[in-house]
């Protein structure tokens, strides 16, 4: 997550080889051959087939006609319509919550170590993170996917970026995983605590049991002797 989050505001490896999508933009006006599309701005591809990115500007649209200032030589399917721009404005705010809520269950989760609330709590955290995970994941392959098509289909190459939507799925799938272990952490450390109240109580029931038998034992030896 903090890597796809930060492609396009680092030019370093490894982030300068993530990307949502890249297309062939020669054509388009005031665009460069190739552009790959990232959270904070569009990119050119170098000779090492790496992004080289310029000014960064948070929650960076895809709206091809608006990210290069013309309508020549982009797809129709991108002109007159907005729904391309709001998928991906509100892809970014819900990554960054997403993202908070993994990093606070990964703290709680020290403290589960300690209690089965804190199982609980990090579990809660991580269902909140899935949640906009799910949401992000959702968004940013629609958004993508439509946009490749559209350029493929009007001639431009286009691909999607393994990457990005690798990191983006898994991070979604180690989520769901983490809520159902913290569940059973959760639920393990209760049935182990209840069954050791039960035991202790048996013990002690066992003790208490044993001491009347031996004190009958005792007074009936007594009337015996007298």
């Amino acid at each position: 997550m903090f890597l796809v989050l930060l492609a396009g505001a680092i030019n370093s490896n490894p982030v300068n080889q993530i990307y949502f999508l890249q297309a062939d933009t020669s054509g388009i006006q005031g665009a460069p051959a190739v552009s790959r599309w990232t959270f904070w701005n569009t990119c050119s591809v170098d000779a090492n087939g790496r992004d080289a990115c310029g000014a960064a500007y948070p929650d960076y649209p895809f709206d091809p006609q608006n990210n290069f200032g013309s309508q020549r030589g982009v797809p129709d399917s991108f002109i007159g319509t907005s729904k391309f721009y709001y998928m991906s404005r509100f892809t970014f705010p819900f990554i960054i919550i997403a993202l908070f809520f993994a990093v606070c269950s990964l703290f709680l989760g020290l403290f589960a170590l300690c209690s089965r609330i804190g199982s609980y709590l990090s579990s809660a955290s991580c269902a909140v993170a899935l949640f906009f995970q799910t949401i992000v994941a959702c968004l940013m392959t629609a958004n993508f996917v439509i946009g490749r098509n559209n350029f493929l289909a009007n001639g431009q190459s286009a691909s999607l970026g393994q990457m990005a939507f690798g990191f983006v799925w898994a991070a979604m799938a180690s989520l769901f995983l983490a809520v159902v272990f913290f569940c059973v952490a959760g639920a393990t450390s209760r049935d182990s605590s209840t069954s050791g109240r039960r035991t202790f109580g048996r013990k002690r029931s066992t003790r208490s049991r044993g001491s009347f038998i031996d004190t009958e034992s005792q007074r009936r030896v007594k009337d015996e002797y007298i």
